[in-house]
């Protein structure tokens, strides 16, 4: 099993941050990838319960995710386990993921550990997929300063 451990700072409190990364309103402006649509999503951190996300790609191809949220502590921390489907919707092996929000000089940071990943190069495809995400809510809050 491998792990990954990314980390971004906000010039945002650390409740907006929370509610950013938590909240399905939020959460369907920066998950997922540029040119990337919801077909169909259920994708609410603020509570326990099921999660899942339905996307295609600028180009048609389907990508769909399902989890549970488990754990949910704000304005600090959320958890919940991940799988991708396959073409036939069968769920594959389930990681968890864990965000941790706290204060920082410039206002928040948020850590996104991806554990129990399969493999040390399924960790490397997953590190590079969380790029896109991350990128997309740095300009989300980016913007929001913006006069």
């Amino acid at each position: 099993m491998s792990d990954i451990h990314l980390e971004r700072e906000f010039a945002v409190t650390p409740e907006r941050l929370f509610d950013v990364v938590s909240t399905r309103a939020e959460l369907i402006r920066w998950w997922g990838h540029d040119g990337w649509t919801f077909t169909d999503e259920n994708i609410d951190f603020s509570r326990t319960g099921p999660w899942f996300a339905d996307m295609r790609s600028e180009e048609g191809n389907r990508y769909k995710l399902s989890g549970q949220v488990t754990l949910v502590n704000r304005p600090r921390s959320i958890g919940f386990t991940w799988a991708w489907h396959d073409d036939e919707d069968k769920r594959g092996p389930e990681s968890h993921v864990t965000f941790t929000i706290s204060e920082t000089g410039v206002g928040a940071k948020l850590e996104v550990d991806h554990r129990e990943l399969a493999s040390d190069d399924i960790a490397a495809q997953h590190a590079r997929g969380w790029a896109g995400p991350l990128g997309r809510l740095s300009r989300l809050l980016s913007d929001e300063r913006k006069p």
